[in-house]
Parts: C-alpha cells; structure tokens; sequence
C-alpha cells in the first residue's frame, strides 16, 4: 500500500522552489545593474568629430534649403 504521506510533496520542495525564484531574481538584479553601467558609459562617451561634422553639414544643408 502506498502512503499518501510520501506522494505529496515534501515541505523542503517549496523551500528549494523558493531559494529558486530568489536566485533567479538576485541574478536578473545583477544583470540590470550592469546594464544601467553600461549604458551610462555610453551616454557619457563623447560624440566623435566626424559625426560632429555631419551633423552640422546637415543642418548647413537644411537652413540653406529653408532660406530659398
């Protein structure tokens, strides 16, 4: 005969579940507080000259097109 005791989960399965989804959270966490870094290192990167220069030919173009 089968005892029901042992076919229902044990009380340390949702204690292991648990420390899993609290795993899975504290490694998310970690992955978007290096995210955040990253990105606030390339906002705070300069913006090359090259581009610098495009952008003002751009607006050279665009002014003299409007001052028709």
């Amino acid at each position: 005969m089968i005892n029901p005791k042992e076919t229902t989960q044990r009380p340390d399965a949702s204690t292991s579940r648990d420390s899993g989804l609290e795993e899975v959270r504290l490694r998310q966490q970690a992955i978007g507080v290096k995210l955040r870094h990253m990105f606030d290192q390339v906002v705070n990167e300069p913006v090359p000259d090259e581009f610098l220069d495009i952008l003002r030919r751009a607006d050279e173009r665009s002014s003299t097109k409007e001052g028709r």
